[in-house]
C-alpha cells in the first residue's frame, strides 16, 4: 500500500486546492521512498536523513507543475518501482556522465536509452532554463551564490552543477511525462516567466518567508 506524507509546508497554503497538494505530496512520499534507498559509495549521505529539507526543495519545484504533469510523473514512480528501478538512484547515475565518467561507463547500460530527438529537445529546454537561471542570478546574487554553480563545466567529482542535475533528471522522466513538461515549459516561456525564479520564490515562502525578495535583503544584512 503506497505511504503518502504529509507536508505541513504546503498544506498551510492556502492557494493550492487540495487535489494537487495530494498529488506533491504523493510525488514527494514516492521519491522520499526511492532517496532513502539510494546507495553511495561512500556511505549513506546525511541529506538522505534531512526530510525536511528534501520535501521544501522538491516541493517548491512541483508548486509550479500542472497536475497533469504531477500525475505523469507520479506515474513514472510508481512503473519504475514495479520493474524493480530506482528512479532518484538513476538521476544521481546519469550525473555521473559528467562528474565521474569512469564510473559511469560501467552502470550507463542500466539506464533506459533516449532517442537523439529526445536528447536535443532536453537540450533545447536546459539551455532556455539556464538563461532564465542567469537572469535570475543577477537580480538575486546572494541567495543564488549558496547553491550550485550553474554550468557543466564547473563539474567535479564531488560538484554538481544545475545543469548536470537537470540533466540528469530529465532524462530518467518517460516520454510522456518529458512530452508533458516541455509544452508546459514552452508555454511558459512564451508568457514570460522565469522558472528558477518560480522555484526559489517558493522555497523562500515555504520557509517561512515573506518573499524571495524579503530574503535576499535579509542576507544583504547579514
Amino acid at each position: 500500500m503506497e505511504t503518502i506524507i504529509t507536508i505541513p509546508e504546503i498544506e498551510a497554503k492556502k492557494d493550492i486546492e487540495d487535489n494537487k497538494v495530494l498529488l506533491i505530496e504523493s510525488v514527494v512520499s514516492q521519491e522520499w521512498s526511492q532517496f532513502d534507498k539510494v546507495n553511495n559509495e561512500g556511505g549513506r549521505a546525511d541529506c538522505q536523513d534531512d526530510w525536511k529539507t528534501f520535501r521544501i526543495m522538491r516541493s517548491a519545484q512541483f508548486l509550479n507543475w500542472p497536475e497533469d504533469l504531477l500525475t505523469s510523473y507520479l506515474d513514472d514512480l510508481k512503473e519504475a518501482e514495479s520493474e524493480g528501478r530506482n528512479l532518484i538512484a538513476e538521476k544521481y547515475g546519469r550525473m555521473m556522465e559528467s562528474t565521474a565518467p569512469d564510473e559511469y561507463r560501467n552502470i550507463c547500460h542500466l539506464f533506459p536509452e533516449r532517442s537523439s530527438e529526445r536528447l536535443s529537445l532536453q537540450e533545447e529546454i536546459i539551455a532556455a532554463e539556464m538563461d532564465m537561471d542567469d537572469d535570475f542570478i543577477s537580480r538575486y546574487p546572494l541567495y543564488a551564490g549558496g547553491g550550485r554553480p550553474s554550468r557543466t563545466t564547473s563539474d567535479r567529482e564531488y560538484i554538481t552543477s544545475k545543469e548536470t542535475y537537470m540533466r540528469g533528471e530529465m532524462s530518467t522522466w518517460s516520454d510522456r511525462t518529458f512530452d508533458l513538461y516541455y509544452k508546459w515549459f514552452v508555454t511558459l516561456s512564451e508568457q514570460g516567466l522565469n522558472l528558477p525564479e518560480m522555484t526559489s520564490e517558493n522555497i523562500a515562502e515555504l520557509y517561512g518567508y515573506d518573499s524571495l525578495s524579503d530574503l535576499e535583503e535579509r542576507l544583504k544584512k547579514r
